[in-house]
């Protein structure tokens, strides 16, 4: 009997020889497709993907989607969130369904931001994390 057999059970975890879980391989491009996927069939428009881990430690990349309304903006966000639930991923949080102007989803790899045309334009994400990859990209390591 060898010790690395390992057997998969319903839930996508292996159990090992010990038969303690462990987690199944965590396909991050697959999530990303995921989500934008989720985010098209409401109908979302302008998806924006920025890949986000060298400038912070708290993501890996930030979606930033834009909505014709807060209704689609909310529905966008549910979508997201049950498609990825189905697909197994954890969902850390929502923040902004009340008002539906800016929806966040916490995913931990990827945070998506739903945001209807105007605010999306004031806070001008795309801009905001490109600048500190410019500015970041002038800063020598030592």
């Amino acid at each position: 009997m060898t010790t690395d057999s390992k057997v998969t059970d319903s839930n996508s975890t292996s159990l090992n020889a010990t038969n303690l879980p462990q987690k199944a391989p965590f396909d991050l491009e697959a999530m990303k497709v995921a989500v934008i996927d989720a985010l098209d069939d409401i109908k979302g428009f302008d998806i924006t993907t920025m890949d986000v881990r060298k400038l912070t430690n708290m993501t890996s990349y930030m979606i930033v989607a834009s909505a014709t309304s807060s209704r689609q903006a909310k529905a966008m966000g549910d979508n997201v969130r049950s498609k990825l639930k189905e697909k197994g991923y954890e969902i850390r949080g929502t923040e902004g369904e009340k008002d539906g102007e800016w929806v966040l989803v916490d995913l931990n790899e990827i945070v998506v931001h739903i945001m209807v045309p105007a605010t999306r334009a004031y806070y001008n994400l795309e801009q905001l994390w490109g600048d500190a990859e410019a500015r970041r990209g002038h800063i020598k390591a030592v």
